[in-house]
């Protein structure tokens, strides 16, 4: 379907051009005057200088065509030269009738489709998820599958840290700690035990714990260096305890990204590409674009037009150790190799801007990356408490995440368990639904790049712009529907009509027909919270009709069938937004 304010514009273009002036110059944008009226067009003061004629007259003349138009009640001409604009309740009713009608609502899907990697999520093994992980992984969730919803192919790619001195450090401390382990063996030529000699709980406390020894042991540290250098360079014993610590570490990550309805489709990490390093450095040595400076091979990347200092990007450390640099250059060269995407999309905190900058240009000038390819990074915010400074647990750690959904959930249960007529079972079922909603329409509703406050009593709230309020809206209208089906009533017998009650009616349909607009915004600009500022307005305008209009006791049968169809459209648009935004509404709360 055209844009609706396409179809408005085809109107004024038509009239333009009648009156004998450019038809490009019928623009309709909607009026910064509402209190005036609904659309205007200012093409008559563009063409004031086109045609040296006074404004007024060719509005008028461009009014005069419009007289007899069905697309617009109101057409008022407003010194200088302002055309203002009503549009008529039946080309506004026609409109969403072909929305209802339509595959995606009338959505534009793309003639060809494109690929994209969507890289999120990030965390490192052995480490358990805490709030600074939120973001990437909601942000990042949200993304995949807006670009998948317009109708373009997708893959998710958690990017895991799994190959670094981390893996040293634990390997370090479980040979102090468990020195009898079959894996330190290096004689041992058997096979290795299925169970890990370990639980995601003791690697959680292993971490910090030798993370901290490496600081203050000079020894310690070095074992864990040794130890890194033997995973990577592949002793046998090594690569298979590093395995085990994978798969314990993978599968709690799974049940806390589940927890959250974060899937990805690769679990790829670091070490997926260990193997290519090698021949992707040889590679920028022969074509002559890494060269040796202080000991370290780099890559220049500044540019004629930078008005900042860019480093080079550095390929290898003097020793001949491999940086993040290293790992995500050659993790765009095999992704280039499997899937050659139209773009690659990075979420990280905002801080890594200048980083992503580097490698990005490294990607080009080394040609790791066709011409046709883009590499997007979307940079966010912190999650913030109450004080302004990073989220913290009360006695000052850092907020573990599942500790942080716990919390929301029980304090969702409590307020779904109280007054209402719900068995325990069903009330945990909601309270987790709710939980989920508040938890990242709070987040998503923000701009990626700021900062926010996560304030868990405005974000569980039933009132305001919450995840909370926009489920009570839907559920209200799931209840509303299944009332008019109990009743007798058939869906399918339902249109919406060219009869429009009230003000509220037309308001609930002005804000529906945004919707294709929104979300190709949403979509072009990689941006979750224009999904969110429209769900907020739709749920409005609908609890503004709810309570000013008699939906069910509506005694006109015509009428009624009418609501019915315009709210079966209002929740099937914004249950198509919330499944972009990755959570979905109960069906009763």
């Amino acid at each position: 379907m055209e844009k609706y304010l396409i179809e408005l514009g085809n109107e004024l273009a038509a009239a333009f051009k009648e009156a004998g002036y450019d038809e490009n110059l019928g623009k309709v944008t909607v009026s910064n005057r509402p209190d005036l009226c609904e659309y205007q067009c200012n093409g008559a003061m563009a063409g004031a200088k086109l045609y040296k004629k006074a404004p007024i007259m060719i509005a008028n003349d461009v009014a005069a065509r419009l007289a007899d138009s069905k697309a617009f009640s109101k057409v008022e001409v407003v010194p200088p030269g302002f055309i203002n604009l009503n549009v008529s309740d039946t080309f506004l009713a026609g409109y969403v009738q072909r929305m209802s009608k339509s595959e995606k609502y009338g959505l534009t899907l793309p003639e060809v489709k494109k690929s994209y990697i969507i890289d999120y999520g990030g965390p490192n093994v052995a480490k358990p998820l805490h709030v600074g992980h939120l973001r990437s992984a909601v942000i990042g969730e949200s993304v995949k599958r807006i670009i998948k919803y317009m109708g373009h192919d997708v893959i998710g790619d958690i990017h895991l840290g799994d190959w670094g001195l981390q893996m040293g450090l634990v390997i370090a401390e479980l040979k102090v700690r468990q020195p009898e382990l079959i894996y330190f063996d290096d004689s041992y030529e058997g096979e290795y035990p299925s169970e890990a000699p370990f639980t995601v709980a003791d690697l959680e406390e292993i971490y910090p714990f030798a993370s901290a020894k490496s600081k203050q042991d000079p020894e310690f540290k070095d074992e864990a260096m040794a130890a890194t250098f033997k995973l990577q360079s592949g002793v046998r014993g090594y690569r298979a305890l590093w395995q085990q610590i994978c798969n314990v570490s993978v599968s709690d990550l799974k049940k806390n990204y589940d927890n959250l309805n974060v899937n990805f489709e690769l679990w790829n990490g670091e070490s997926t590409v260990h193997d290519v390093i090698p021949g992707m450095v040889e590679y920028m040595k022969e074509g002559g674009y890494a060269y040796i400076s202080d000991g370290a091979l780099v890559v220049d990347v500044k540019e004629e037009t930078d008005v900042k200092e860019v480093p080079p990007c550095m390929i290898l450390k003097s020793d001949g150790a491999s940086l993040y640099n290293t790992t995500d250059l050659a993790t765009i060269q095999e992704r280039m190799k499997e899937y050659n995407p139209d773009m690659i999309v990075y979420l990280t905190d905002k801080r890594q801007e200048l980083y992503f900058e580097q490698v990005f240009r490294c990607a080009r000038k080394t040609k790791l990356v066709n011409d046709n390819t883009k590499l997007v990074h979307i940079g966010f915010g912190t999650v913030n408490g109450k004080d302004g400074k990073p989220f913290k647990t009360r006695d000052g750690g850092v907020m573990r995440l599942e500790y942080l959904i716990r919390d929301i959930n029980d304090q969702m249960y409590e307020k779904i368990s109280t007054g209402r007529d719900m068995s325990e079972e069903e009330a945990k079922e909601v309270s987790k639904k709710v939980a989920l909603a508040a938890i990242k329409y709070g987040d998503l509703s923000n701009q990626a790049a700021k900062d926010y406050i996560f304030d868990v009593d405005r974000f569980t709230s039933f009132e305001g712009d919450t995840g909370p309020y926009i489920l009570y809206t839907v559920v209200r209208i799931k209840s509303i529907l299944n009332k008019f089906i109990e009743n007798g009533g058939k869906l399918e017998d339902c249109i919406i009509t060219d009869a429009i009650a009230n003000s509220y009616h037309k308001n609930l349909l002005m804000n529906l027909i945004s919707y294709n607009v929104t979300m190709e915004n949403a979509f072009e600009e990689l941006a979750p919270h224009k999904i969110c500022a429209f769900l907020y307005d739709l749920a409005n305008a609908f609890n503004s009709f709810y309570h000013e209009t008699k939906i069910l006791a509506e005694e006109d049968e015509e009428m009624k069938k009418n609501y019915i169809a315009v709210l079966k459209l209002t929740l099937g648009i914004a249950e198509d937004c919330m499944e972009c935004l990755g959570f979905d509404a109960p069906d009763k709360m």
